[in-house]
């Protein structure tokens, strides 16, 4: 997970899927971008998708999360948009916005954490 300039809360590394971009491409952009760790999107595995209240947001305002699986041999950096990397477990999820905490409550579950 990454803390985002500015912010107290953890976050999933990610952002928007830009025009002609499927979400496995954005998601290796995104990687690269905030962790500087290079995923081929072909090689992504689709893990499950959170859509939950937005953090910070007015109330029904939603955040779409997809969440996909990968190998690397990188190790995550913060690059220029973020000010730190965090290896989180399911302990961490105080530290989390509500997509955060139901992301890592997803891994846990699914015996991909912890």
């Amino acid at each position: 997970m990454v803390t985002a300039r500015g912010r107290d809360v953890w976050f999933m590394p990610g952002g928007k899927i830009d025009p002609g971009e499927g979400e496995a491409d954005a998601a290796a952009r995104e990687a690269w971008e905030e962790v500087t760790v290079r995923l081929d999107p072909a090689e992504l595995e689709p893990l499950f998708t959170v859509l939950i209240q937005a953090h910070g947001e007015p109330d029904g305002r939603l955040v779409r999360m997809s969440v996909f699986g990968a190998q690397t041999t990188d190790e995550p950096a913060a690059s220029a948009e973020v000010s730190a990397v965090h290896w989180a477990t399911s302990a961490d999820h105080q530290r989390c916005p509500p997509a955060g905490v139901e992301v890592l409550r997803r891994l846990h579950a699914a015996d991909l954490i912890d």
